[in-house]
């Protein structure tokens, strides 16, 4: 483990999980990456260079953050009518939220985008006068027209635009399915704001498509989740808008160098969600690419990288990877690398520790397949095909079990009638609530961390 920032800066760190030795002719390295980030965020310490300081470390100075809310205004708000009074509540409690001195908007969002406030195409700087004014302005809030979300998010990235920040951040809630233009249309405006913002997205009720949310909040290295019923949303909207108030370093990517020869199989997020990376890779030089991590506050993530080397003889030994976090210089001079771990093989004859696998990459390789087998069991059940469906859904019953993933097991026991565990022998079970399959959907990627 290294670590290169100061004190009084957030502490970053890196440790790297694996085991480094290898049979005669064995190639493929997996190591498991936990980057730390403490005495930032909800902590309030001073952030690193080039990122101006949090309102606790400098008496006078405010946030470096900004943040949109976008409130689905669709008709099928009106249906019950309580749901659109639940989003204006929980929007004003997650402006109640702010920080003083955050920038901040409101977008109402149909089949256009139109900032309900503060208005004029900039952001308002949250205090007393300014909470109270956008409290008024969503009373105003009425349900009609339709879903064309990429309209909403594209607003949402002019407006945080206008501000000289660090962070920038999105809430998105919707009810319904995005029908009012084309999957293409959305996907170029998440390509358009990929990297310029984060967004955490909620779906409302059970009429909406759960990959559709998944897919904004994946895009845009946020959260996803359902919130069935409507009157849980302004204790969700208001742990979603602590959260985004906690976070004090944005942009930071995970840099992966290989020498000549390594070949890159796949980089994820493994902790606390499943979030592939491998395909967000951008060049960084010679052998070195960078994949975007996001925004960070107090907390901690793990990552699963796994590289191929090129053959060598018993008792060789060679660095496979480099692994580096590294924060852009704003003035586009040279990036700060905030700490670093490396990944080894050691080629061995000693078949107890070549075929001995880490409990950190064991442990991950069952999540991953768990999110994996979740998807794969309700798209089966779906489509019909309830042999293919018992069959994955078991297996994630077992997958769950073993890792300890208690969360996803008693979301599984509401899809399945478990027979046995051990064994993942499991029932479909005959009837099954919209929005518990839904929330075993939407949660499927949520990771529990290896047990100590």
């Amino acid at each position: 483990m290294a670590n290169f920032s100061k004190s009084n800066v957030p502490q970053f760190s890196v440790e790297v999980y694996q085991n480094e030795f290898l049979p005669e002719g064995g190639r493929e390295v997996n190591a498991i990456v936990t980057v730390t980030s403490t005495g930032g965020g909800t902590s309030g310490g001073v952030p690193l260079a080039g990122v101006s300081a949090s309102p606790s470390s400098v008496p006078g100075k405010g946030p470096n953050a900004a943040v949109v809310l976008m409130v689905d205004c669709s008709g099928s708000m009106d249906y019950p009518p309580t749901k659109m009074r639940n989003a204006r509540d929980a929007t004003a409690a997650a402006i109640d939220t702010l920080r003083d001195g955050t920038a901040f908007a409101v977008v109402a969002g149909t089949h256009v985008a139109n900032e309900v406030y503060p208005g004029g195409g900039g952001l308002a700087i949250a205090d007393a006068t300014t909470r109270a004014q956008a409290k008024e302005a969503l009373r105003k809030l009425s349900a009609g027209g339709g879903t064309a979300i990429g309209t909403w998010l594209r607003l949402a990235d002019r407006l945080l635009q206008t501000a000289d920040v660090t962070i920038r951040h999105g809430i998105l809630l919707t009810d319904g399915r995005n029908e009012h233009e084309s999957p293409q249309d959305l996907r170029a405006a998440l390509d358009a704001c990929a990297g310029r913002f984060t967004c955490d997205a909620r779906g409302v009720g059970t009429d909406w498509e759960v990959k559709e949310v998944t897919g904004i909040a994946s895009a845009l290295l946020g959260s996803a989740d359902i919130v069935a019923d409507p009157s849980g949303l302004a204790a969700d909207f208001t742990r979603m808008m602590e959260n985004a108030m906690g976070k004090e370093v944005a942009d930071v990517s995970l840099r992966l160098w290989t020498p000549v020869g390594v070949e890159i199989m796949f980089v994820k997020q493994v902790a606390p969600t499943v979030e592939e990376l491998t395909g967000r890779r951008t060049e960084a030089g010679p052998r070195a690419g960078d994949y975007p991590t996001g925004s960070w506050g107090d907390e901690s993530r793990d990552y699963h990288v796994c590289v191929k080397v090129p053959r060598a003889n018993i008792g060789q030994e060679m660095l496979a990877a480099r692994v580096s976090l590294i924060l852009p210089d704003p003035a586009g001079g040279t990036p700060q690398t905030l700490s670093q771990g490396l990944v080894r093989a050691v080629w061995t004859d000693d078949m107890a520790a070549s075929t001995s696998i880490n409990p950190q990459v064991a442990h991950y390789t069952g999540q991953a397949e768990l999110a994996q087998v979740i998807q794969q069991g309700l798209d089966a059940r779906k489509s019909g095909d309830i042999d293919g469906a018992t069959a994955k859904l078991g297996r994630a019953v077992q997958l769950a079990a073993a890792s300890g993933n208690e969360g996803t097991a008693k979301l599984l026991a509401k899809v399945v009638d478990v027979v046995d565990v051990a064994t993942g022998t499991v029932r479909l079970k005959a009837k099954v609530a919209e929005a518990d399959e839904m929330t075993l959907e939407t949660r499927s990627t949520k990771t529990v961390r290896v047990k100590k």
